[in-house]
């Protein structure tokens, strides 16, 4: 084993609370909050992360947040206040790609790099399939391809949480008229290779009844790290 698998080994415990280390490393840009507790901008990705060794970490988070906003958590959570509401827990597995078991692109199948023109219509294609979890402005936050057939975006993926050694993939939808033809396969392999290039690894978070898409990400090279809730919280 070389120093560099060395430390991702030890970094790797970081994706216990990626958001809150997300928003500590290299997405600190992004933070609104104070040292107890950080969020994402509303308009850019609707989480929170919080210092779970402090006190009310939530209760730190108020000056930042609106009245009755619904906002996300990953991992643990502290002792929820009276000022926060606990909405919803979804069970999901956190995986985590140490070198990818595929390398190599289907030439047949054109990706292109998604950019700031078409942000309404991934925020469209998305909030179809998987709406909550992606704001307008979430593809600031990374690198985003997709696929389109007949010039309409049918199938897309990118990336979400940012920390200094690890990125999150995440936004892979597909429209449900062009599912089972391997266009996300091919859109996370793309993906997951450009983070390799750039240094970073791969890492994601899926509901553990997905089996499809687990099976999916395993035949690239992904594991299964641990479970995780996303827990889903109301400030009142």
């Amino acid at each position: 084993m070389n120093t560099n698998e060395y430390q991702v080994q030890d970094q790797v415990t970081l994706l216990d609370r990626p958001i809150w280390n997300a928003l500590n490393s290299k997405h600190s840009g992004f933070a609104l909050g104070n040292e107890y507790a950080k969020r994402y901008p509303a308009h850019i990705l609707p989480f929170i992360g919080l210092d779970l060794d402090s006190e009310q970490p939530l209760e730190q988070l108020k000056a930042w947040m609106k009245p009755d906003e619904i906002v996300y958590a990953i991992g643990d959570l502290p002792k929820i206040p009276d000022s926060w509401q606990l909405l919803n827990q979804l069970d999901c597995v956190q995986m985590f790609c140490p070198e990818l078991s595929v390398t190599t692109l289907d030439e047949s199948v054109e990706i292109i790099t998604l950019k700031e023109e078409d942000r309404a219509e991934m925020f469209e294609l998305i909030t179809s399939v998987q709406p909550g979890y992606f704001a307008k402005d979430t593809p600031l936050l990374g690198h985003y391809n997709g696929i389109r057939v007949k010039g309409k975006l049918v199938s897309m993926s990118g990336e979400r949480l940012g920390l200094d050694a690890f990125t999150e993939l995440s936004a892979v939808c597909t429209h449900p008229d062009f599912t089972g033809k391997g266009l996300a396969y091919q859109l996370v392999l793309k993906t997951c290779l450009d983070m390799f290039q750039r240094g970073t690894k791969p890492f994601l978070h899926v509901l553990n009844s997905n089996t499809r898409a687990i099976n999916l990400y395993e035949r690239l090279g992904f594991v299964k790290r641990k479970d995780i809730a996303f827990n889903q919280l109301k400030s009142l």
